[in-house]
């Protein structure tokens, strides 16, 4: 399949930027400052410290993955997918040779659709599973190219190159562009909103997660992913680790047994309208 390489990296329609609270108020504070210190250069020690305090309060949010002050978050499905019984199973990290398809398996077993928010080198090296996961009707999404644990503390060059680089890698191999973000880790850059609006990407966390990133206890992973489940939720795994293989059917029976249907991010937005 040829795909134009414009719409491969930006998306099919880029949506309007508007900066963030939190953004306003940083670049009036810088504004301020310069002026400030125009008019009263012997003030430079405030100065210092109002941006440091600013600087400080932007590295906070930075470590509040679920957090609005960055730009929009996509924490919870839409009120239609409410009204509908939808969760969506999101998975980040993979694909991965040895899980992913037994993952697949699962989700098929139990007639449930997901998102993978796929690494693009990982993708890269494996894309037959890639589309194999777009090809059971699953969503693949952009979780960056390289998955630098540093990627929050970018510049926007080095930002756009990580996103694009993605885009373009999991375009090719399915034909389809990602529609949803999420960033490495979960931390957001102050920086990132305004590339993902220009790419048409929306920025996607979620409402719980089992933490079996770092944890091998299946139990303990359940308890977190089920605790107060409802209509709506977005719940985040990943399918690299293989613990997620023993988590998988018990969840899916309890998605099952409240009358919830597990969709795809893609799916469960698809009639939400976003500028």
């Amino acid at each position: 399949m040829i795909l134009n390489t414009t719409t491969a990296i930006n998306g099919e329609n880029g949506r309007r930027w508007r900066p963030a609270p939190a953004i306003f108020v940083s670049a009036f504070l810088h504004a301020a400052a310069v002026v400030w210190l125009v008019a009263h250069p012997q003030a430079w020690p405030w100065a210092l410290g109002v941006l440091g305090a600013n600087h400080l309060a932007l590295f906070f949010a930075v470590l509040c993955p679920r957090g609005q002050v960055l730009g929009p978050n996509l924490v919870r499905l839409p009120p239609a997918a409410v009204r509908r019984r939808e969760i969506s199973l999101t998975f980040d990290d993979g694909p991965d040779p040895e899980v992913t398809p037994r993952v697949l398996e699962l989700l098929d077993r139990y007639q449930a659709k997901a998102s993978f928010f796929c690494i693009g080198e990982k993708a890269a090296a494996h894309p037959e599973l890639v589309r194999e996961i777009a090809r059971r009707g699953h969503s693949v999404e952009n979780h960056s190219y390289h998955h630098y644990n540093a990627f929050a503390f970018f510049g926007i060059s080095r930002l756009k190159r990580e996103v694009d680089a993605a885009q373009g890698a999991l375009a090719a191999i399915t034909g389809r562009s990602p529609s949803f973000f999420r960033a490495p880790a979960g931390f957001r850059s102050p920086l990132l909103d305004p590339v993902l609006a220009s790419r048409g990407l929306r920025y996607v966390s979620w409402t719980r997660r089992g933490f079996d990133a770092v944890s091998g206890n299946s139990t303990r992973i359940l308890r977190e992913l089920t605790r107060g489940l409802a209509a709506g939720d977005v719940l985040l795994m990943h399918d690299r680790v293989p613990v997620v293989l023993s988590v998988l059917p018990a969840l899916l029976e309890q998605v099952s047994a409240q009358g919830l249907k597990a969709v795809s991010l893609a799916s469960a937005c698809a009639d939400e309208r976003v500028e």
